[in-house]
Formats: C-alpha cells, sequence, structure tokens
C-alpha cells in the first residue's frame, strides 16, 4: 500500500501511534530511562542535538544518555505542535515544537531551552522509531549549551 492509498482512519492511527512514541521519548528522559530511550530508536539511528553533540548508530546514542542522571536533578520536555507529513506507510517526517527546562545537579540557575525537532520515523518491528533526530534551537536561558543548529527564520 502506498502512501496515497492509506485511508484516513489508517493515517489517523498511524499519526496517534508516532504521537505516543515521541511523548515516551520525553516522559523516559525525565524520568532518566535510558534503556526505554535507547529502544524508541532504530539501531541505525541518527542524533543531532547541537553541533558536536550527537551520535551515529545505537551504540554511539547510547553513549550520549550515559550521565543524564547524574548532570540532572531533573528535567521536564514538553511537545507541541506535532506535524506528519508521511512518505509511506512506514516512514514519515516529523516536526515539533519543544520546551525543555533542566534542573541541574551543581548550584546554578534552571536552564531552559526553546526549539524544534525535525525527525524521520519508521515502522520497525510493527513499532514506530526514530531514524533520524535534529533538534534545532530558537533560543535558551541558562542552559549549558550555547544556543545550536539555530532554525533561522526568513
Amino acid at each position: 500500500m502506498s502512501e496515497a492509498e492509506m485511508s484516513a482512519l489508517d493515517r489517523i492511527v498511524e499519526e496517534r501511534a508516532i504521537e505516543r512514541m515521541m511523548y515516551e521519548y520525553s516522559y523516559s528522559l525525565d524520568m532518566n530511562d535510558p534503556a526505554t530511550l535507547a529502544a524508541l530508536f532504530v539501531e541505525d539511528c541518527e542524533v543531532s542535538y547541537a553541533p558536536r553533540f550527537g551520535a551515529k548508530g545505537m551504540e554511539a546514542y547510547k553513549q550520549t544518555l550515559e550521565g543524564i542522571g547524574s548532570f540532572f536533578k531533573a528535567t521536564s520536555h514538553h511537545n507541541s505542535n506535532i506535524v506528519i507529513d508521511f512518505v509511506s506507510p512506514t516512514e514519515a517526517n516529523v516536526r515539533s515544537i519543544v520546551l525543555a527546562i533542566h534542573r541541574y545537579q551543581k548550584e546554578q540557575p534552571d536552564g531552559w531551552l526553546f526549539g524544534q525537532y525535525f525527525d524521520t520515523v519508521v515502522k520497525d518491528g510493527g513499532q514506530w522509531k526514530f531514524k533520524r533526530r535534529e533538534l534545532r534551537t530558537d533560543f535558551t536561558i541558562d542552559y549549558h549549551v550555547r544556543a545550536a543548529n539555530p532554525i533561522g527564520r526568513a
């Protein structure tokens, strides 16, 4: 079945499954659950959170998750404005808005990040997973990384 042949109901069901995966990502990150986070990605994933901070492949991605519990006391990630464009019934491009608040272990103000995710997701073994995840930053407040991958406006 091609993307054009997806019924309206099929499209809604798949969109909800993709949205749920994205919410699980944020929840697992906030709960400091790297195993569940990694399970949301395919083996040959590519992640870009900032220049010089990302990963290609599952093992490299798992390394980016090391220390999230020791660096942050807490995090709170909020997703909105999720737009899903199907390439096929098993692949979609997704963009969304993220507001992320970080409470650090060190004594410093909470860090705020305002940005957008640009994702490629694929259906793998009946489950939607991230193939590629790119964070682009609008701006930050007291954040531990300088604003990177700027969105750029017309």
